[in-house]
């Protein structure tokens, strides 16, 4: 099975941000740029899941500008098979148009499993994920604290937090996990 990650390039989490003097958004010129965590964490789900022998291949995916490059080199660093840039320009790119991307990379690459952060820090959407799901018509689970694949079944047991406690939901695949 192929799992597919998408990851996010934000404004590093330690830099204090600065608004831009007109307010039209947050300053990112000359700013330490990385990983969204929440996609660092989702990668490193993949990757565990690929070293137990349950995944063939783990591709990082990431939509934006030139400079996400850099973010996928991070993906490739940290044990990635391969990473795949939609370069976007300049433009900002919405959850939305981003989910449209992703389901063409699916309908292409195939996975059995994609997998995004729950959420960037830097517009806190919480979107794509679920637009993607809806899109493929794929089952999901989101905000994901444990995953357990079955290969056999071809079935995906998540673990999701929420505000009593812990859910388990049993996903068949392919699946959209958060």
């Amino acid at each position: 099975m192929k799992i597919m990650v998408a990851v996010k390039r934000v404004v590093d989490y330690a830099v204090k941000i600065r608004v831009k003097p007109d307010k039209t958004g947050v300053e990112t010129t000359n700013v330490k740029m990385s990983m969204n965590p929440f996609c660092e964490i989702a990668l490193e789900e993949a990757l565990r899941i690929r070293e137990s022998g349950l995944a063939k291949e783990v591709v990082a995916v990431s939509v934006g500008p030139a400079q996400c490059t850099d973010t996928l080199r991070t993906a490739l660093a940290m044990g990635a098979d391969r990473a795949v840039h939609v370069d976007a320009g300049m433009a900002h790119v919405q959850p939305l148009s981003v989910a449209k991307i992703l389901r063409a990379l699916v309908q292409a690459e195939q996975p059995g499993l994609l997998i995004l952060g729950k959420q960037a820090i830097d517009d806190d959407c919480n979107q794509t994920g679920q637009m993607v799901a809806g899109l493929l018509q794929w089952p999901q689970g989101t905000f994901a604290s444990k995953v357990v694949l079955d290969k056999e079944k071809q079935k995906a047991t998540v673990e999701r937090e929420v505000d009593g406690g812990i859910e388990t939901i049993c996903l068949d695949l392919p699946a959209v996990i958060t």
